[in-house]
C-alpha cells in the first residue's frame, strides 16, 4: 500500500496536476491540504473517475484538507470533535481507509514569534495531542500526516541559522512534534533517510527550489504496528517542477 501526502495551495488550480501524479505514482490513499474549496466546489466526478472515493473539508479561500482513496473511505470526522471546523478553520480531517485510521492536516503557519498566531499554533498542536490521546491507542493502526509547518530537526532545514527566531524551528514547536513521539508516532521518512538536505517546501521567490533552499515539513507519522510494515519512503521532486507547481513536493510510504 502506498500513502501520499501533498499540500497542492488550490486544489482547483492544481487539479491537472494532481489527477495527473495520481495516475504515475498510483498512491492508494492521498492525503491533501491547502485546497482552498469549499465542500460544495470539491472536484468528486474527477477523483471519481481517476478510481478514487473523496472526502474533503474546507471553508473556500483558506485552508482545506482532504483524502482521496481507492481502497475504501469510512467513518469520516471533520475537526477535533469531529463536527465542523475547529477553531483554526478546516484543518483537520480523519477517516478509515483500508482499515487503518487516516489523519490529514495542515498546522497553522503561526507566521512569527510572539504573536497571537503563534500562540494558536501552539494551542492548535496541544489539541491534535489531546484528540489523538482521547480518540486513539499507540497499539492502533493508525497514519497522521500532512503539512505539519514544522522543521523538527536542524537537518530538516537548509541552514539552521537562517531561521533562529522565526517559526518552524522554535523550541516550543519542535516540543510539540516531540510530544507526538513519545504519544507512539514514527516519523516515517526518517526510517529510510536519516540524511540532511531532503525538503518538501521551498519558497516560490528567488529561485529557492533550484538552489536547495527547503524545509521538511510535511511529514507521514505511523503507529510503531506500521512502522514495521514500512519498506521505503521518498520526496517526489518532480512534482515540484514544471508550470504551476504547488510550492510543496509530494511525500509517500509504501507498507508491505
Amino acid at each position: 500500500m502506498r500513502v501520499a501526502t501533498w499540500n497542492v495551495n488550490s486544489l482547483k488550480a492544481r487539479l491537472e496536476r494532481v489527477i495527473g501524479w495520481l495516475e504515475l505514482a498510483e498512491p492508494d490513499i492521498l492525503l491533501m491540504q491547502e485546497t482552498k474549496l469549499t465542500d460544495e466546489a470539491a472536484p468528486l466526478m474527477a477523483f471519481s473517475m481517476a478510481g478514487y472515493e473523496l472526502a474533503h473539508h474546507g471553508e473556500g479561500r483558506w485552508n482545506g484538507v482532504a483524502i482521496a482513496s481507492r481502497v475504501g473511505l469510512a467513518d469520516v470526522s471533520l475537526g477535533f470533535e469531529g463536527t465542523g471546523p475547529d477553531a483554526e478553520g478546516a484543518r483537520f480531517l480523519a477517516a478509515t481507509c483500508a482499515g487503518i485510521r487516516i489523519v490529514s492536516v495542515y498546522a497553522p503557519n503561526g507566521r512569527a514569534l510572539d504573536t497571537p498566531f503563534y500562540a494558536a499554533k501552539l494551542d492548535w498542536y496541544d489539541r491534535l495531542i489531546g484528540w489523538l490521546a482521547t480518540t486513539s491507542q499507540p497499539s492502533d493502526d493508525l497514519i497522521l500526516g500532512g503539512d505539519l509547518n514544522i522543521a523538527p530537526a536542524d537537518l530538516d532545514v537548509y541552514d539552521p541559522a537562517a531561521y533562529v527566531g522565526s517559526t518552524h524551528t522554535s523550541a516550543p514547536e519542535r516540543e510539540r512534534f516531540g510530544r507526538l513521539l513519545k504519544w507512539g508516532l514514527v516519523d516515517a521518512y526518517r526510517l529510510h533517510h536519516p540524511e540532511p538536505g531532503r525538503f518538501t517546501w521551498w519558497d516560490y521567490r528567488a529561485g529557492h527550489f533550484h538552489k536547495g533552499l527547503g524545509m521538511r515539513i510535511d511529514h507521514l507519522m505511523v503507529t510503531r504496528s506500521l512502522a514495521t510494515r514500512c519498506v521505503g519512503a521518498e520526496i517526489d521532486r518532480n512534482a515540484r517542477k514544471g508550470k504551476l507547481p504547488s510550492d510543496h513536493a509530494p511525500l509517500f510510504i509504501d507498507l508491505a
